[in-house]
């Protein structure tokens, strides 16, 4: 058996839930939505036949409960990568590690996330109000480079992204995480276009927008609208589903990014039916899981 994991690294709260979901293991389903905005979980969760656990802490809310007979937690991860490193590891422990023992759990559960976000398309033939599924996520971000992780990335794409930008005088060395494809099936449909995902460390400077501040790459969108590779294209904009891929894939468990895009950046159109479009595509999400063979 195998030493049990110290105080500073699992951090638990008196009541035994980990530190900072504040969820004990048996709150969460093994098919997961994530949602950035923690207002956004009862948009979701409003849909639940029923709901059987509320709980939240700072900007993470989770609300776990019943659809069409499909147990399913919807959690906000709130904006950015760095929050998706505390979630996705946070409820790996929640699934794999033992917390009376505080060791890892021998027979490992694999979890099912699926990101229900939103996102700015960098084509112009992909519009506003349409929905986006991130067949891989690129990271422009640093976090998965402080993690052992080269048998998980997508090496090939990796490295011609990184040659054709060029960014490496910036600093900025890109990783590349591919979804996983079964789970992607469960959500594919004539709804549904695809592309490669940038994932930014912000939302001002790292997506090339300039109010009082000049971004250092002037033709930041540009240049990754450009790209292509094998026919693909880099699609879009956001802030976490290159983190959610590279978490997922390294703990074993499952991820898919699912974008509604509210903003053209080549068009500089924004949807004026943000709020509807992110309803349809949280009760498709609902829909495609009840129809699955998830549990």
């Amino acid at each position: 058996m195998g030493s049990s994991l110290g105080g500073s690294e699992l951090i638990l709260n008196p009541d035994g839930s980990i530190y900072h979901l504040n969820l004990l293991p048996e709150d969460i389903a093994t098919t997961i939505i994530t949602v950035g905005d923690q207002n956004r979980v009862r948009e979701v969760s409003k849909y639940f036949d029923s709901i059987e656990v509320q709980k939240n802490k700072r900007e993470f809310v989770t609300h776990t409960g019943f659809y069409k007979g499909k147990r399913i937690s919807v959690i906000s991860t709130g904006i950015g990568t760095d929050n998706i490193d505390i979630v996705f590891n946070e409820l790996d422990a929640l699934a794999n590690i033992d917390f009376d023992t505080r060791q890892i759990k021998t027979n490992k559960k694999q979890l099912n996330y699926i990101r229900v976000g939103t996102s700015g398309s960098l084509q112009p033939d992909i519009p506003i109000d349409s929905f986006l599924m991130s067949t891989a996520g690129i990271g422009f971000d640093n976090l998965l480079h402080f993690y052992d992780c080269g048998h998980i990335k997508n090496q090939e794409l990796e490295l011609a992204v990184t040659d054709y930008l060029g960014w490496g005088k910036h600093n900025i060395h890109p990783y590349v995480v591919d979804f996983d494809s079964d789970l992607g099936n469960v959500f594919s449909s004539n709804r549904i276009r695809l592309g490669l995902t940038g994932t930014n460390s912000g939302f001002y400077g790292p997506q090339g927008r300039a109010l009082r501040i000049s971004p250092a790459i002037k033709d930041f969108n540009d240049k990754l609208a450009a790209f292509s590779f094998g026919g693909t294209r880099i699609t879009n904009l956001e802030m976490e589903t290159a983190a959610m891929y590279g978490i997922a894939k390294l703990h074993g468990h499952r991820a898919v990014s699912l974008n509604a895009i509210l903003a053209n950046r080549a068009t500089s159109e924004f949807s004026k039916q943000g709020h509807q479009t992110i309803d349809e595509l949280i009760q498709y999400t609902l829909s495609c899981i009840a129809k699955s063979q998830l549990v």
